[in-house]
């Protein structure tokens, strides 16, 4: 086995330890009731911090599949690193959004149910994921 392969076999266990801590991670939190800005904050750098670690081992993995000569795996989880970065883009500033409409007085009401589904989308978006990855992970190894 080459070293690229075994780099790629590193990554991969990576991006599979990131995507299912996070989403073992998320799922807890929706029992917080986000009617605070702690919570809407916390939740906010949880995703954050998830979508950066996604990005950051997606890439590590496209590029070592690449190197070791499997540019459709490489292309997938490349395709995985780009999805990290559009979530990143679209999720994190509406939790800022609906964080900032939590702290105020008269809008609270309709933010905190805008906000738990936000969470909610995004801890299915991650399970989607995850099934993606192992799938792929199964149907290439055949």
């Amino acid at each position: 086995m080459s070293a690229s392969l075994i780099a790629a076999m590193f990554f991969t266990v990576a991006l599979l330890v990131t995507t299912a801590y996070f989403i073992m991670g998320s799922i807890p939190l929706l029992v917080l009731k986000h009617d605070t800005p702690l919570d809407a904050r916390f939740v906010r750098a949880f995703f954050n911090l998830y979508y950066r670690a996604a990005f950051l081992t997606a890439v590590a993995t496209a590029i070592s599949f690449a190197a070791a000569g499997r540019p459709g795996i490489a292309a997938g989880a490349a395709a995985l690193a780009a999805l990290a970065v559009v979530l990143r883009r679209q999720v994190i500033p509406k939790m800022d959004a609906l964080g900032a409409r939590i702290q105020s007085a008269t809008d609270y009401v309709t933010a905190i149910p805008g906000f738990r589904k936000t969470h909610v989308t995004a801890i299915l978006i991650n399970i989607g994921q995850l099934a993606i990855i192992v799938w792929t992970l199964i149907a290439f190894s055949k």
